[in-house]
């Protein structure tokens, strides 16, 4: 169960109109079916801008757990649809007991925030390894967030550990642009809504991939993606995914961004800056991005928890499965992924 990976379908082709066929998903274009793809092969459907989905498709995606999410043709995410609630009711009150209780809720969000600062310290290590000349910032950085991980662990309220984390990302990205190596690439803050340069609409993209796929493998162990632990609930915000992420960031989601750029495969002439200021990446460029991030999902790495090799494109789905462990209470603590 573990080594299965299914994958997910992206469409961005606008007008693009989606049908069922019988076991597969037609994808049509100006009236001609261009692809068929095997229902049973996918976990997820994601659509970007005009794209229009069948009745009878959407009926066949639901009864078999493919949940669909619909972004702007931008990225932003709109609206998701999935089928009924799978798992154990018992397992959900167990997250909502949790949630409720400060000093359980405060220990679990200290572990997600230990994952984040661990990964995002070997991060900045390697880059100082791999790059000489910039070791001396890098370095800097690395060992601010190394005591920042000393605090966490004794921190002693849920603000406490928020307010480590959002200072272990403000280091973490005053330091970012010193690992992009491609010309026509900078990076000065992390800006969101909008986003105000090439980089920072890559992560914005690449962070709204991410937090699709945790939030479906919450959803298919059997939790609610919409209650967290470090991050504060609000309607519509998938906070427990968002609370999953925090320690994928910098391995699953930031490596790809600047692979992209640093190997240059993808081009600053590949953005369009908007009168708002906002700055979008064109067609071919998301292309680029999607089929890097579906390839990278493919590759093996070894679980460090588990002791096994496993696709990346699984690894949410194995924390989804140790956190909903240990809120049933067969784990003591919830091991996050730690990147080696």
């Amino acid at each position: 169960m573990v080594k299965r990976h299914l994958n997910t379908l992206y469409i961005t082709t606008q007008g693009a109109w989606l049908n069922k066929d019988g076991e597969t998903i037609a994808v049509n274009v100006d009236g001609q079916a261009r692809h068929r793809i095997p229902m049973h092969l996918l976990q997820g459907l994601v659509c970007f801008g005009n794209v229009s989905i069948s009745p009878f498709l959407l009926g066949a995606c639901v009864e078999r757990g493919i949940g669909i999410s619909y972004l702007t043709r931008n990225g932003r995410f709109l609206a998701r649809v999935s089928g009924p609630v799978t798992g154990n009711v018992l397992l959900r009150r167990a997250q909502y007991r949790m949630a409720d209780d400060e000093t359980r809720r405060t220990a679990l969000a200290k572990t997600f925030v230990l994952g984040k600062l661990v990964n995002t310290r070997t991060a900045l290590r390697r880059a100082s390894r791999d790059n000489p000349e910039r070791a001396a910032n890098l370095q800097d950085a690395a060992n601010r967030i190394n005591g920042l991980l000393r605090r966490a662990r004794t921190a002693g309220t849920l603000d406490e550990a928020r307010g480590i984390e959002g200072e272990a990302a403000r280091i973490y990205f005053s330091v970012f642009n010193e690992l992009l190596l491609a010309d026509g690439f900078t990076f000065s803050r992390r800006t969101r809504r909008p986003p105000l340069d090439a980089v920072n609409a890559l992560l914005s993209f690449v962070y709204t991939l991410l937090v699709h796929d945790v939030r479906s493998a919450l959803e298919t162990v059997g939790l609610d993606p919409q209650v967290g632990f470090l991050h504060h609930d609000r309607p519509g915000r998938p906070s427990l995914a968002l609370d999953v992420m925090e320690e994928l960031r910098p391995v699953l989601a930031d490596r790809l961004v600047l692979s992209l750029i640093n190997r240059r495969q993808i081009r600053p002439n590949g953005f369009e800056q908007r009168e708002s200021g906002a700055v979008w990446m064109d067609d071919e460029t998301r292309k680029t991005v999607l089929t890097a991030w579906q390839e990278r999902k493919q590759q093996e790495l070894l679980h460090p928890f588990l002791d096994d090799r496993c696709t990346v494109g699984a690894v949410p789905h194995i924390q989804a499965l140790l956190l909903a462990r240990h809120l049933r209470g067969d784990l003591d603590g919830y091991p996050p992924f730690v990147w080696k």
